[in-house]
């Protein structure tokens, strides 16, 4: 069932909306905000500090750039800001200025550049694309391989600088520099089948990371995961534009199905040899690491509840053939345990920087391989820590972000390896920092939520040496929109719980006046929207939505972070559940104030997001009058293994948590105007989410409004979409509320 809008209607209903917008907002002289303007025109083009990364000596640092030559790298100093070289550009590398280079990786020793050439996006992480091994004394280049074969992945360099190893076709590749001989490591790649190197999806997406190959300290050895995902069922998606569309299919373990079995291989350079690491059957190995040598070849893994994980380490010096390892370390939780890569070994090879939630909240420990010797605990509050930014193994003192300053506020912080910490930065807001190899110096960014971010060079002690960008062209155009402020506040649920939530109200904002609200939510693990940070294109979009009369807010419910492990996992074998009650509250709360016209609450999710509200439609549709929901989970037995059993467990353990949470079996309960949107194309939130839930509608009799964007990810854009999408969102909203 599809409805699509008619303009005239919209242009009625948006007619009525600025007849209800107070006179008073009307008569001030500011520019009046469009979707044109957010998404396409440029308008509020933001000046950004991106790209940088340290060189050796922790003094000068690198950035990509784009001139007359094409592309170049370009080297400044730190203290100054002055351009001191420029390393590579596309004219000495290819002879022309029209053959551009996309992103570079320098050798250990800063001789070689890895130059990334023709990307072809795959997933959320990764690519496919030519690599060219950059000569910075001859200032030369020469293409890793033969590029006839196909594109290369996850091209690195060994950290003595004498080899690049790479994936192509699901083989893994060495090329030896000084003569550029290529060795073919593995030959029993195939698609859809054999993955060396590289992680399949599923690992890609919720563990975060694709890449499958893994240097020694010392260069000699090559550790990789190989992936066997022939089990594991196929998903197909028709890709429209030919007169027998074709379908892509590829490897998706949905929520009990079959997963890839895995193993971490070991090649062993200077014998030309390939091993196996021995450990424990596990269902998941989320990371390879290496400790400081080649003696520590670290393995970890988890069960299927993804509640144990364990890190097992081998010897890969006495013989790769098959390297026994002994577990040095493990943790259990009776909910789930977070994969992050926040571990750093210390020199001394025997003790580990790591994060953990043992003691409910989120902090840094120092782990020791001798099991006789305790964990030393070197944060600590009723805060947690976001996550690790580097260790100044000179000063011994770790950087870190955290939640200390509360759950909407991300702040900078240091410890040393006796507990002492200490915040770098009292301003309210979110702060980040890009550290130098030495530690002498950082760039700090910081902004709040009402104020684009200013970014600042500064060194060891947070004094500032010099001022970057502060985006004031940017706030000299904001002040031409008559922006409204976004306040923070808090509201008790009917749990009793206190929850975060902002809220931006119309110009000319009057109390004796009643508004629309529309609430913007995600709601799910990992993810909080209720931030002090800047929210760049969503933040105009909420301004846009206040404009033209209505009230925009948002809450973080139950089981979001920031606020420790009995506040996040809450929700653990009932996602939707709590967060729905929350949502619900929320609602309720908004209507009892005299401000609000209770009848026209409306909410809009995207992802998790999308799920919620299509739960508060139905659970909640005595509150929500109206709903957006984009790309959503309507059955979690449709989403991916991974994420979805690390909250929920399998369908057959927990089939309650499955049925009673999963909007299809709630369409009879919706009453207010809901408008469903999805990519037919979605990798992650398959395009067969919304398909069931139309089914489930139509079933239950019930109207609402269905599009689709043919070709389209998770993200829905590409060309005139992201701009199509929002203005048939803000009709929907003009109709509605």
């Amino acid at each position: 069932m599809q409805h699509f809008f008619q303009r005239a209607w919209a242009l009625g209903c948006y007619l009525s909306i600025l007849a209800f917008v107070p006179a008073t907002a009307q008569d001030f002289p500011f520019e009046t905000l469009s979707n044109e303007l957010i998404w396409y025109s440029g308008e509020f083009r933001e000046e950004r500090v991106g790209g940088i990364r340290s060189m050796n000596d922790g003094k000068h640092y690198t950035s990509l750039e784009r001139g007359e030559t094409g592309s170049a790298i370009v080297k400044y100093a730190y203290k100054t800001g002055q351009a001191v070289d420029t390393i590579a550009t596309s004219v000495r590398a290819f002879g022309s200025a029209d053959n551009g280079f996309s992103g570079y990786a320098f050798s250990a020793d800063e001789r070689h550049v890895l130059l990334t050439t023709d990307v072809q996006p795959i997933y959320r992480h990764s690519f496919s694309a030519n690599f060219h091994v950059y000569d910075t004394e001859t200032n030369s280049s020469k293409p890793l391989t033969n590029f006839d074969l196909g594109g290369q992945r996850l091209a690195a360099f060994s950290p003595n600088a004498q080899h690049v190893a790479f994936m192509r076709n699901n083989n893994v590749f060495i090329v030896e520099l000084a003569s550029m001989t290529e060795t073919q490591v593995t030959h029993d790649g195939e698609v859809n089948a054999i993955i060396n190197g590289a992680t399949d999806w599923v690992y890609e997406e919720e563990f975060g990371d694709d890449n499958g190959m893994f240097w020694s300290p010392d260069g000699r050895f090559l550790a990789f995961m190989r992936f066997d995902e022939s089990k594991v069922r196929e998903f197909g998606m028709p890709m429209y534009g030919e007169l027998y569309p074709d379908p892509y299919v590829f490897k998706y373990p949905k929520a009990g199905e079959d997963n890839s079995t895995i193993e971490v291989k070991v090649y062993d350079l200077e014998r030309g040899r390939t091993g196996t690491a021995m450990h424990p059957k596990s269902e998941y190995i989320p990371r390879v690491k290496w400790g400081v040598s080649s003696e520590q070849l670290l393995i970890f893994t988890m069960n299927r509840h993804q509640s144990i994980l364990a890190i097992h380490m081998g010897d890969c010096t006495r013989d790769v053939k098959q390297i026994i390892t002994k577990k040095v370390w493990s943790e259990q939780s009776s909910t789930y345990i977070d994969i992050t890569d926040d571990i750093t070994f210390l020199p001394d090879g025997q003790s580990f920087l790591m994060t953990s939630k043992r003691d409910e909240f989120n902090h840094i420990y120092r782990f020791f391989l001798d099991p006789e010797k305790d964990a030393i605990q070197l944060t600590s509050g009723e805060w947690d820590v976001v996550s690790m930014q580097g260790y100044d193994a000179k000063r011994k003192q770790i950087y870190f972000t955290s939640s200390q300053e509360g759950a909407t506020q991300t702040h900078l912080g240091r410890v040393d390896l006796k507990g002492k910490a200490m915040l770098l930065h009292t301003e309210r807001g979110t702060h980040r920092a890009a550290y130098s190899n030495s530690f002498d110096y950082y760039i700090h960014t910081h902004h709040t939520a009402n104020t684009p971010p200013v970014y600042t060079l500064r060194d060891k002690s947070g004094r500032v040496v010099r001022n970057l960008k502060d985006n004031a062209p940017l706030r000299e155009t904001l002040a031409k929109y008559n922006m409204q402020p976004k306040e923070f506040f808090t509201f008790t649920n009917d749990a009793g719980v206190d929850l975060n939530a902002w809220m931006i109200k119309p110009p000319g904002f009057s109390p004796e006046r009643e508004y629309p609200v529309y609430v913007a939510i995600y709601g799910g693990p990992g993810v909080n929207t209720v931030t002090d940070s800047w929210g760049g294109a969503n933040y105009y979009w909420h301004q846009l939505l206040a404009q033209q009369g209505c009230i925009v807010a948002s809450v973080d419910p139950r089981g979001t972070p920031k606020r420790g492990r009995k506040f996040e996992h809450s929700t653990y074998q009932e996602l939707g559940k709590l967060e729905t009650e929350d949502f619900i509250d929320f609602g309720e709360y908004l209507g009892s104030q005299s401000y609000v016209d209770s009848e026209r609450i409306g909410i809009q999710g995207w992802s998790y997001g999308g799920f919620m509200t299509l739960l508060c439609m139905t659970k909640g549709a005595d509150v929500y009058k109206a709903g957006i929901s984009v790309a959503p989970v309507t059955n979690w037995r449709y989403y991916d293994s991974i994420y979805t059993e690390r909250f929920m467990r399998t369908p057959a353990e927990n089939e309650g948590g499955y049925d009673d949470n999963s909007p299809v079996n709630h369409a009879d309960k919706l009453k207010g105007a809901l408008l469903l949107v999805h990519g037919s194309a979605d990798d992650n939130v398959h395009f067969q989410n919304s398909m069931e839930m139309v089914n489930a509608l139509v079933a239950a009799g019930k109207d609402f409004d269905f599009f689709a964007y043919p070709n389209r990810n998770h993200g829905i854009y590409g060309g005139n979409t992201r701009l199509h999408l929002f203005n048939m969102m803000l009709d929907f909203v003009h109709e509605n509320l």
